[in-house]
């Protein structure tokens, strides 16, 4: 791959949430929208190698795109509305700067996503198609990225995507944010998408980076708005407290050369203070509001327990345990369960974790899941077993897509034959 297409992957990671949204907004649907993104995507890749890369590349697209719109819209004589109200919309959107354009892009973009993922989250769809959509349309992921994310196959994702765009078209789903009883139907799938887009974001599935913060930030500043436009849920703030406090370890997770960091071995005067700060304080406000700790908010708990540590050691493990013991109860599934053991083995020993482990190895679920094999080849080496930590690192290197994260695991490997121990 060149350094332009390379940059031009780049750019519509960045872009292409922006781009849709904003597209979404002006045609009023969402799978047309991709498509006019997509066209203008291939646009890019004729063009840029050529030209060079614009200054303003999501205004760049944005214009092309509207650009095919209007074209469109003259040449179908299926779309239904007339020419006179969407052509003069577009006609006038036309006459903008590229700095216009731009300027419009940064000024919606918050409202545009947010429309966006509250379309996609629509009752008419199922949780599975709304959560795969909205992940493909706001962060630009890959079938595959949300694949495995969801640890089911590639094919049955595609296939959601294709089947939820063509139900919303069908349904003729208006591109809003619903207001009253629709939209806390709807709360709980969008927390849901935008937390999976954080965690794409803090760890990337695949490519050549560990994590792609632009995702996190937008995931972050949805949230934000999520807060503002429902101050009363308890879970929004829980949500918000969550990501903000992992946002903060962001700088301290990879190295000068992209390298991964893990938790216990990162330098915390690296880890964003304010971010903490914003964090422990929506915290504070979704243990206010809400009578019980919801999923997020417990989430949110644990990870402030790192986050008031001063150092690895002084960490309350304990209480982390605890706190999973609650969540495994109110939201059960294998994932927490192996994040329990993790903490079980930091608490109690890691003989104890390798117990609760050695549990989850016939679990379906898990068997692609890379980090159930890194885990247990973790505790392995801990309990002076190299020989068999080895291919257990060895095997997690296999199922990972991300470049970085099989580097770290076949170094892990390569230490077995050392014998050197982790900390």
């Amino acid at each position: 791959m060149s350094d332009t297409h390379r940059a031009i992957d780049a750019v519509w990671r960045i872009e292409s949430a922006r781009l849709i949204a904003g597209l979404a907004r002006i045609v009023g649907d969402v799978g047309l929208a991709e498509d006019l993104a997509q066209d203008a995507l291939l646009a890019a890749l004729e063009r840029w190698p050529e030209s060079g890369i614009p200054d303003s590349p999501g205004a760049w697209l944005m214009a092309t795109a509207k650009h095919r719109a209007i074209d469109m819209h003259r040449r179908s004589k299926r779309i239904e509305r007339t020419h006179e109200e969407l052509g003069h919309e577009l006609d006038t959107q036309q006459e903008m700067t590229v700095a216009d354009l731009d300027a419009a892009l940064d000024d919606d973009i918050g409202d545009d996503l947010l429309r966006l993922i509250f379309t996609a989250c629509h009752p008419v769809l199922s949780t599975e198609a709304r959560v795969a959509l909205t992940l493909r349309l706001l962060g630009g992921l890959t079938t595959d990225e949300i694949a495995r994310a969801f640890l089911i196959p590639e094919a049955t994702v595609a296939q959601r995507i294709v089947r939820a765009k063509r139900t919303l078209a069908e349904a003729r789903v208006p591109f809003e944010v619903p207001r009253g009883a629709d939209r806390t139907a709807r709360l709980s799938s969008v927390l849901g998408v935008i937390y999976l887009v954080f965690n794409e974001g803090y760890s990337a599935t695949a490519g050549d980076d560990w994590t792609r913060p632009a995702l996190c930030d937008d995931a972050v500043r949805l949230g934000r708005i999520l807060a503002e436009l429902a101050p009363n849920e308890a879970e929004v703030h829980g949500l918000v407290a969550l990501m903000e406090m992992q946002s903060s370890r962001l700088r301290a997770r990879t190295g000068p050369s992209g390298e991964p960091i893990l938790l216990l071995d990162q330098d915390r005067g690296r880890w964003d203070q304010i971010l903490i700060r914003r964090g422990l304080a929506a915290l504070a406000r979704a243990e206010h509001l809400g009578s019980a700790r919801g999923p997020y908010a417990l989430q949110a708990a644990i990870v402030a327990c790192h986050a008031r540590a001063r150092t690895a050691d002084e960490t309350d493990w304990e209480r982390i345990v605890a706190l999973y013991d609650a969540l495994a109860e109110l939201t059960p599934s294998p994932i927490v369960e192996l994040n329990r053991a993790v903490a079980v083995s930091m608490a109690y020993g890691p003989a104890a974790g390798l117990k609760l482990v050695e549990a989850l190895g016939s679990e379906p679920s898990l068997k692609m899941y890379h980090l159930l094999p890194s885990v247990r080849g973790d505790l392995l080496l801990k309990l002076g077993r190299p020989s068999e930590a080895r291919p257990e690192f060895e095997h997690a290197a296999s199922l990972t897509r991300n470049v970085r994260e099989r580097e770290l695991l076949l170094d892990r490997a390569r230490s077995c034959l050392n014998g050197t121990s982790p900390r």
